[in-house]
């Protein structure tokens, strides 16, 4: 392991009960890089992520952020900490706007209380305004500024998919971790996905830990892939270097080449 590294996964062991989901795996993700993690259903991808994102407490090894141990640190400190999240299940408020759903991402920044916001002091109008411009600007690069003040649950799935993305970039995180983002678009907006992550890449400053099935998605835009099978690490490398890997090809293909080619 490096000690440049943002993130820095050592080891990670995680069990129910008997079946151990991931089975001692480790890799890093650095500064303002775009890390995949690819893998077969059911390689431990989805667990390695609620690891890092303190959802799960790993049963050994250890989970590294900025220097520091992470380890089972509980979920709601992980955004304080610089970690932010998608699901691939969205984690909406659906009955909510757009805009108060990206205000939502941003409470660990706020430090009115109840006692100042009910005095009415200036400041606090002012962090108001100031998270308020935020999340418009978030907004509008995230093409969401006509659908603002829309519940989110009447917005089609990928629309909210980026109000998702909007509410974890307004938490400031140096490390964002996105979740099956490509699930349910269409081939355009894939392509307008890409893109997207790029500038949120350049824009922010931040490293992307990128979990998905969309193998165009991922090779197009990591720096670097790292594929799982039957929760162990197979794989570690540039695009090409893992899109060419036996292992992998035989994980996803149930064979290898040599294999087919006999």
């Amino acid at each position: 392991m490096t000690d440049a590294a943002l993130l820095e996964v050592r080891d990670i062991v995680v069990r129910f009960g008997g079946v151990t989901a991931v089975g001692g795996v480790s890799f890093t993700v650095e500064d303002q890089q775009i890390c995949g993690l690819i893998g077969p259903n059911g390689a431990g991808k989805t667990t390695l992520f609620n690891c890092i994102s303190g959802i799960y407490r790993p049963n050994e090894g250890e989970i590294r952020f900025a220097g520091s141990t992470v380890t089972g640190q509980p979920k709601h400190r992980m955004i304080g900490l610089g970690i932010g999240r998608t699901f691939q299940n969205l984690a909406l408020f659906k009955t909510l706007s757009v805009r108060d759903n990206v205000l939502a991402g941003a409470h660990h920044l706020g430090r009115a209380g109840f006692l100042a916001c009910g005095l009415h002091l200036p400041w606090v109008g002012r962090e108001a305004a100031a998270l308020g411009a935020e999340a418009q600007r978030l907004m509008a690069m995230l093409d969401l500024e006509s659908v603002a003040e829309v519940p989110v649950a009447s917005l089609p799935f990928g629309t909210q998919k980026r109000v998702e993305m909007a509410r974890a970039l307004i938490g400031q995180p140096r490390l964002l971790l996105l979740d099956e983002p490509a699930g349910g678009l269409n081939h355009g907006e894939v392509d307008e996905l890409a893109g997207l992550l790029r500038r949120v890449r350049e824009e922010f400053r931040l490293s992307i830990l990128l979990v998905e099935h969309h193998m165009n998605l991922v090779m197009s835009v990591s720096d670097k892939v790292v594929a799982l099978d039957f929760g162990k690490k197979i794989a570690e490398g540039t695009p090409f270097e893992v899109r060419n890997n036996d292992d992998v090809i035989a994980a996803y293909l149930g064979e290898a080449p040599h294999d087919r080619a006999a």
